[in-house]
């Protein structure tokens, strides 16, 4: 408790018992029980609390019965309940202005002061007759019905306005009655015990209620505002707002307290006091049956400091926020808040401290410092506070890191807007003289890695996302000793991978590897991790990935392989080096991954490819030609078992379907004694098909391979691949020297002529030959007989095609008589241009001016200008961009436009073509256009002709280039 208020005596042992008062400003009025208002003016001494009091003017007549007083100042009115009826005076005078003659019998009335939305006051009333309530309001010095009566369920005993709402105490309960057209009652709550309910206006709008010893503060819809209603000592018969006070006239005393938060303040003692009144801010009358007290506040700067010896910060604060004496009312406000802050945090409220200190902008580093552990111990020890740090348990200090976390996380999305703002961060200390940071970068590492610990003591789960937020700025080496101290390994990990430590991460990984308990423990992290490092680490993957290749291949090609941006913009010519020089079996699988996988065309990787086929089906060769008994021959290429049979099917099936590898490049590292198959392949994709089929014929003895060979060769529209079959032919009827296909190292015999496979072939394949090509090479022997299914078969193909081109024919005849039809069609249409003719865009008579034909309808004339200017727009050329032309091209609805006639030629000579102008004008027009426009610029050497010679210049067919607008 502390003294708000010090009782001052006005008026004593008057003569006249009291039975109610009105004040305004520094007058005081008393309205007596014989019917006697006493108007009282009350000074106050400079620098002391005494009053002189005067008794300004007496009216011993004003009425019989004084029994409410209500001063309205703004109106200069006095608001009256006399022999119940509502009077009204003027304030200075006292001489009655009006009667609500409607409110006789009245025994209460209530006034409230509405502000309107455009800034006025407007006076309600409303009066208390028998068990109606009527409601008025005022307006030319006369008080007008606002709307309709009110019924009540009894006599109302006591009521006042809550903004659009009624507050009405009966004998034995309380009602809410809504100002809204309707009329809507709500009930409260009963009365209690008490003799008389009592209804009290707040400075708010709201209302407080009692119920016996209780107070409950209300708002306009019923509902109760507080937590806790105020606990009185005695019941209260009168209540006066003065905020942050509330002050009740108790029996014996005057009590009080605070709403929020709910403190007992003071008791003044007085003589059996009963009325209460105010003449505004800090001026309170309390007034008995024969004395007047005035109630003088504390000075504020007196109450603030009681409060802050007391610990009441809440209060200190609402009255240092009143105070206006103080020149400097906002660092002491902001001293309050701090205070008010810590002390929070002292009685363990850790939510609502972290709440004040958010809005105080006080400096994070501040408020971690109230926690143990969390800051640096050198810097912790630069940092003071009002009183010692409380201690806390463990469940205690859990709750309060969880405040902290949220407090944390909003101080940091607040930074992270401000980063790169050029000003310093503005935060305040928490005690003046403590220092605080300025760089944002530097109060970030501290929030985020006092939000790492924060998270490791109460959220494990938290600490990843944390780590991986791009703007984490988490203090390294701190992060580091906690992560490792906490063994979380894993979010280790995150940290360094942030930071773009990658080397220590992949070092961590490895020694966690072949832990056993470790989560880490394998070489999967590592593979994913490699993975996402993309091109520009590539010397760190090829350091950290050896130990994965070498215990699991298969997995560690996966770091060259996986399907992720960053493995596939890894450069592929040093991985396929790398893994060549220290893993080369995997080379192989690396390169049909790029060549099937990414459909890589780059012809180097295509050759390597082919290269290592050739060098594993070589070495397991050799150990199946070994193998293989005396005298049993081997197999067909590809049919071979195991590994051999697998490579060897890998390289005939690349070397057929890849298009990118170089055969004059790769042809030389095959042997010349066996793979005669590959050797085939590349020398058809050489283009020397003659000595890729005598392999097939003569060498593999294999009819059904050389003719499959043919059929994948053969295209008629490339010039080396249109004969294949003819060479297949050639092949079996001429066949060439066994050394046309150079050093074979192979025992050979002679080749022999296959008449009978080239007669298939004629039969098989005759639309894919030249015929007369193919008959000579025919043996001269050769009867009809033999080739009579060829020669049938030639002529039905013959006949075939001519009998489609005949239709084809008769066809395009058809539809060019159709087009000629259409064409003639359209030439009937014709216009007929007289002397009554208007043009349809610019509406002016056309006459003898040449016109152009119509644009859109059928008809309808339009002037050669207009339909110049409509094609320009349609085509969306500039008038000067291009020289004017007799035929300009225009939409596709539109028509070639014919020559305009001679004085538009005149007009725009210079922009037309000379040319043309020659052949479409009429002589006798030209003349006249030459003589007055063209001759005077060719005898001064216009532009485009050397020389004024114009029969010359016409003789040697020059065409002088267009003029465009501006030039001379």
């Amino acid at each position: 408790m502390h003294d708000a208020y010090e009782p001052v005596p006005i008026l004593e042992k008057l003569p006249l018992q009291i039975d109610c008062l009105a004040a305004w400003e520094e007058w005081l009025l008393v309205g007596t029980k014989p019917g006697h208002l006493l108007l009282y003016r009350i000074k106050k001494d400079a620098g002391t609390n005494r009053f002189e009091v005067t008794l300004e003017k007496s009216n011993k007549n004003f009425s019989k019965k004084i029994q409410q007083l209500y001063v309205v100042s703004q109106y200069k009115i006095l608001v009256s309940l006399l022999e119940n009826n509502i009077h009204v005076h003027d304030l200075l005078t006292f001489q009655q202005i009006t009667v609500v003659a409607k409110a006789k019998g009245a025994t209460l009335f209530t006034c409230d002061l509405q502000h309107t939305s455009t800034g006025e006051e407007r006076l309600r009333m409303c009066v208390a007759v028998k068990k109606k309530l009527q409601l008025y309001y005022w307006q030319d010095r006369e008080f007008h019905e606002l709307q309709g009566d009110f019924s009540a369920s009894d006599i109302p005993k006591s009521m006042a306005w809550c903004e659009n709402s009624i507050c009405v105490g009966f004998k034995r309960d309380y009602y809410l009655i809504r100002m809204d057209g309707r009329g809507t009652i709500k009930d409260l709550f009963p009365t209690g015990k008490q003799l008389e309910p009592l209804v009290a206006p707040l400075a708010d709008g709201k209302v407080a209620v009692g119920q016996d010893d209780l107070t409950v503060v209300v708002n306009e819809e019923g509902v109760c505002t507080q937590k806790c209603a105020l606990n009185w000592t005695d019941i209260p018969v009168a209540m006066e707002h003065q905020p942050p006070y509330i002050i009740a006239v108790l029996p014996r005393y005057v009590e009080i307290r605070t709403l929020e938060p709910r403190l007992l303040v003071q008791s003044v003692e007085l003589q059996r006091p009963r009325f209460i009144t105010s003449a505004g801010q800090n001026i309170v009358y309390v007034a008995s049956n024969h004395f007047v007290w005035r109630l003088v506040p504390v000075s504020i700067a007196t109450q603030i400091r009681q409060l802050l010896q007391d610990k009441q910060f809440e209060l200190a604060l609402q009255l240092a926020m009143k105070d206006d004496s103080d020149g400097d009312k906002k660092q002491q406000i902001h001293h309050i808040q701090n205070l008010f802050a810590f002390n929070l945090f002292c009685q363990k409220r850790f939510d609502d401290s972290m709440q004040v200190f958010a809005k105080l902008g006080t400096d994070p580093t501040h408020v971690i410092g109230l926690y143990p552990d969390l800051l640096p111990s050198d810097y912790r020890k630069q940092l003071h506070y009002p009183n010692p740090l409380p201690a806390l348990s463990v469940a205690e200090l859990e709750k309060a890191h969880l405040a902290l976390i949220d407090y944390l996380t909003q101080k940091r999305s607040h930074l992270v807007k401000q980063l790169n703002d050029s000003d310093p961060s503005t935060t305040s200390p928490l005690m003046e003289g403590t220092p605080t940071i300025k760089s944002r970068k530097k109060l970030l590492q501290i929030i985020d890695t006092t939000l790492l610990k924060c998270y490791l003591h109460t959220n494990v789960a938290m600490v990843s996302p944390l780590l991986r937020l791009e703007n984490n700025h988490c203090h390294i080496e701190e992060s580091e000793y906690v992560l490792k101290k906490a063994h979380k390994y894993s979010e280790l990990i995150i940290l360094y991978e942030k930071k773009g430590l990658h080397q220590k991460a992949l070092q961590v990984l490895l020694d966690q590897s072949t832990k056993a308990n470790s989560p880490l423990k394998g070489h999967e992290r590592t593979v994913q991790y490699l993975q996402r490092l993309g091109g520009e680490n590539l010397g760190i993957i090829f350091e950290f990935s050896p130990w994965v290749l070498k215990i699991c291949p298969e997995d560690g090609l996966k770091i060259f392989t996986e399907d992720l941006t960053e493995v596939e913009t890894l450069p592929r010519d040093n991985v396929l080096n790398f893994l060549k020089e220290g893993f080369k079996e995997l080379a192989i699988p690396y390169l049909e991954h790029i060549v099937y996988e990414w459909e890589d065309k780059e012809p180097e990787f295509h050759n390597v490819l082919i290269q290592l086929y050739l060098e594993r089906v070589q070495g397991l060769m050799k150990q199946y030609l070994n193998s293989l008994p005396e005298g049993v021959a081997a197999v067909a290429a590809g049919k071979e078992e195991g590994e051999l049979g697998e490579f060897r099917n890998k390289l005939l099936s690349f070397l057929n379907i890849s298009t990118s590898y170089e055969p004059s490049r790769l042809i030389s590292d095959f042997p010349f004694d066996g793979l005669l198959e590959e050797r085939a392949l590349l020398l058809g994709r050489m283009g020397k098909h003659e000595q890729a089929l005598f392999i097939y014929v003569h060498i593999l003895n294999d009819t059904s391979m050389a003719e499959a060979y043919c059929h994948s060769h053969y295209s008629s529209a490339v010039e080396g691949n249109k004969d294949v079959y003819l060479s297949l032919l050639r092949m079996y009827l001429s066949p060439p020297d066994v050394h046309c296909l150079g050093p074979i190292k192979m025992e050979l015999s002679e080749p022999q002529a296959n008449l009978q496979a080239a007669l298939r072939v004629l039969e098989l394949h005759h639309s894919k030959l030249d015929t007369s090509k193919a008959i000579n090479l025919l043996p001269a022997n050769t009867q009809i007989r033999e080739i009579r299914v060829f020669l049938e078969s030639v002529l039905e193909e013959k006949a075939r095609r001519k009998r489609s081109n005949q239709v084809l024919k008769s066809l395009l005849q058809a539809e060019f008589l159709r087009v000629q039809e259409e064409r003639i069609f359209h030439q009937q249409v014709k216009c007929v241009i007289t002397e009554e003719k208007t043009c349809r865009v610019c509406r002016k008579k056309i006459g003898t001016r040449y016109p152009a034909p119509c644009l859109r309808s059928p008809g309808t004339p339009t002037a050669w200008w207009c339909t110049t200017s409509a094609a320009r727009t349609a085509t969306r050329v500039p008038p000067s961009s291009e020289p004017l032309r007799w035929a300009p091209t225009v939409g596709s609805s539109m028509t070639p436009l014919p020559p305009p006639p001679p004085p538009l030629w005149i007009w725009n000579w210079k922009r037309i073509r000379w040319v043309e102008a020659l052949e479409l004008c009429p002589s006798k027009e030209f003349s006249f256009f030459f003589f007055f426009f063209i001759k005077p610029e060719l005898t001064a050497g216009g532009p485009g002709i050397k020389g004024p010679d114009f029969p010359s210049f016409c003789s040697s067919g020059n065409v002088p280039p267009p003029l465009r607008r501006g030039e001379k």
